[in-house]
Formats: C-alpha cells, structure tokens, sequence
C-alpha cells in the first residue's frame, strides 16, 4: 500500500493502480484501498469509475471528510450534484470546523442555485480559513452568485490581523 501511495504522491495513478489491484484480499486495509483506488481513478479524471470504491469507503467510515470531498468532486463532474451536497452535507455536520469542506458545498450550492446556502457556507469556510478567501476570484462555480452584494462583501472583507 506505502508504494501505491507513493506513486500517488509522485502523480503515477496508473502504476498506483496496478500495485492496487495486483493484490486480491485488501480487507485488512479495505477502507484505505478503496480511498486509493478512487483517488487513482480520480487524478485520471475517470470520475464514474472513481464512484464505486469511493462509495465503498464511505461505507466503512461514513462521515469521513476526505472521503465526502473526493465523492462530492466525482458526484459533480458525473451531473449527479444533488448527490455531491448530500455527501458534504453530511461531512459538515460531523466536522463543521473544516473549512475547505464549507468552501467546497458553498461551490455546490451555487451551482445548485441555492444562493442563500452558498453565502452561508462561504462566510463559514472563510471565517474558518480566511485563505480561502484567495481562491475565490477564480472559482466559476460562484458564477451564479458573484453580482450579488454579500458575495462582493465576502470577497473585499479584510483579513483581521
């Protein structure tokens, strides 16, 4: 498994993936495997395949946040955004202090229409971590939102010391 991810971190999914799946019975490490097997297939942008161990490991270890972010990326790139919030969403209630995870259902939000909730998640993730502030400009998911008055606030808010 320490090769796979090592193959991962050197940005090789495909030889991640055949170290992966040259070994038959991972049931010892199975929710680390299939978190692999789907992060592989994820970098490989093959989002579809990507679902199945990612849906496994979400199984296993249902509120977990790494996990939920790599669904809701697939989810989303495969049309099933609903599906995408639903996997946050319950993230968020187990680990609502992480930032990123707000930032990313703020983008699903938006994208979903609902502009109340994408505010609200957005001025959670930045009061979290005001870093993410920096991505923001750049994100053509807020689109939808950017006009708005509250996102134009969010967006100039000065850092507090």
């Amino acid at each position: 498994m320490d090769e796979a991810v090592g193959y991962l971190m050197l940005e090789m999914p495909t030889h991640a993936l055949e170290i992966l799946r040259s070994k038959v019975d991972w049931s010892p490490k199975q929710f680390e495997a299939c978190v692999l097997i789907g992060e592989a297939l994820r970098s490989l942008d093959r989002f579809r395949d990507a679902l199945q161990p990612l849906e496994k490991a979400a199984a296993l270890r249902p509120n977990d946040p790494g996990v939920a972010m790599a669904l809701g990326w697939c989810y989303k790139r495969t049309n099933r955004l609903a599906q995408a919030i639903d996997a946050l969403e319950r993230a968020r209630r187990a680990f609502p202090e992480y930032g990123l995870l707000r930032y990313n259902l703020a983008c699903y939000w938006s994208l979903a229409g609902n502009l109340t909730k994408a505010l609200k998640e957005l001025s959670a993730a930045i009061a979290l971590e005001p870093s993410l502030r920096d991505l923001i400009r750049e994100e053509a998911d807020f689109d939808h939102i950017r006009e708005l008055p509250e996102f134009r606030k969010l967006i100039v808010a000065k850092r507090l010391p």
